[in-house]
């Protein structure tokens, strides 16, 4: 099972080293990233593999979201299916 992990906000330093961490932590591999700063505005995208983590995907979910808060960035994490499922015309 794979997973689209979203992130915007303010750049700062130590972003993707903190959420590739919680990925590590949880088993979960990523399989592609993507960032881009713009205007001081720090925009990510990563495609990760799940399937290996002993943690239910709701709970990995929260932990990145709330990492992501005290940050200060937005971050979602959206189960490959809803993700198609969304982007399919």
């Amino acid at each position: 099972m794979n997973a689209v992990i979203s992130v915007i906000g303010r750049d700062c330093v130590g972003i993707i080293a903190r959420l590739s961490a919680i990925c590590a932590e949880n088993n979960i591999n990523i399989n592609d990233i993507t960032q881009k700063v713009l205007h001081e505005t720090f925009t990510m995208i990563m495609w990760v593999e799940v399937r290996s983590s002993e943690k239910h995907f709701a709970d990995f979910a929260k932990e990145m979201e709330e990492a992501g808060k005290e940050m200060g960035l937005i971050i979602h994490v959206m189960h490959e299916d809803v993700f198609d499922s969304m982007h399919r015309i």
